[in-house]
């Protein structure tokens, strides 16, 4: 059985083989990428485009309108306190 100051010297010696592993691995997936790129004549926006459904982080057009003081919700999130209680059909727009 081996002691422990021995595992711990094979410990050492088995994360640097991971670190150099790592490097070696992580630079010939850098090199494959690169000639698809190339032979593909890909852009940034082919690799990183959004996917369908994504938040596009426009507005909301609002659905409900207080007529005594002409504010607006749109129905998401919280509820406005002029609103909140009251049947939401007598305020759709």
């Amino acid at each position: 059985m081996s002691s422990y100051k021995e595992l711990l010297a094979q410990r050492e010696q088995l994360d640097k083989q991971i670190k150099e592993a790592i490097q070696r691995e992580k630079a010939d997936g850098i090199a494959k990428a690169k000639l698809i790129i190339e032979q593909y004549n890909l852009t940034a926006s082919d690799l990183f485009s959004r996917k369908a459904g994504a938040k596009s982080g426009g507005k909301v057009a609002p659905k409900y309108r207080n007529s005594a003081t002409g504010e607006t919700w749109t129905g998401r999130g919280k509820a406005p306190k002029w609103i909140e209680g009251r049947d939401r059909s007598n305020f759709i727009i």
